[in-house]
């Protein structure tokens, strides 16, 4: 069973992938982790400059620092 890494509230940083070029990089702060699907664990994570959401893999992210 796979477990979160993240939980709602937590900075994380942003690495957008190939198909993600229009996606600003940068910290986020997940707002809640969704159900795992077979794609693995994804997150609801909300831009702190824009306030902007978007739903994210959990190899996107790294914890910010």
């Amino acid at each position: 069973m796979m477990l979160h890494k993240y939980a709602a509230g937590d900075r994380v940083a942003f690495i957008p992938g190939t198909l993600d070029r229009n996606v600003r990089r940068g910290l986020y702060t997940v707002v809640r982790a969704l159900p795992v699907t077979s794609q693995g664990c994804q997150y609801r994570v909300k831009n702190v400059q824009d306030e902007h959401e978007r739903v994210v893999d959990e190899a996107q992210l790294r914890l910010a620092t």
